[in-house]
C-alpha cells in the first residue's frame, strides 16, 4: 500500500496520497470524520482559513473534489493518522 505521509525533503508528485505532509494528513483525517474547519482549527490551534487552505491543497493531491471523498481516499492509501502515527479512525 502507498504511504500517505511524505517527508518534507522528499519529491512531490501531484494527485498521489503519498505527498501529504503531516499537517495535511492530520487535517484530512479530522475533516473526513466530519469536523468543520472551525472545529479542526480549534483542535490544532489554527485559523479556520488556514484549515480551508490546507484542504484546498489536499483535494487535488488526492484526486478528489469534496470532503465526502476524503475517507475513501485516505482509506485507499492506508489508515488515517494524526500525523504522529496515531490512528484517528
Amino acid at each position: 500500500m502507498p504511504r500517505i505521509l511524505r517527508s518534507h525533503t522528499g519529491p512531490r508528485t501531484e494527485a498521489r496520497p503519498s505527498v501529504l505532509t503531516a499537517q495535511e494528513l492530520q487535517i484530512a483525517g479530522l475533516a473526513s470524520r466530519g469536523l468543520s474547519n472551525k472545529q479542526i482549527g480549534e483542535r490544532l490551534n489554527l485559523s479556520h482559513r488556514t484549515v480551508s487552505t490546507h484542504l484546498y491543497k489536499i483535494f487535488p493531491k488526492l484526486g478528489i473534489a469534496s470532503r465526502t471523498e476524503l475517507r475513501a481516499a485516505l482509506d485507499a492509501g492506508g489508515p488515517p493518522s494524526d500525523g504522529a502515527g496515531r490512528d484517528i479512525s
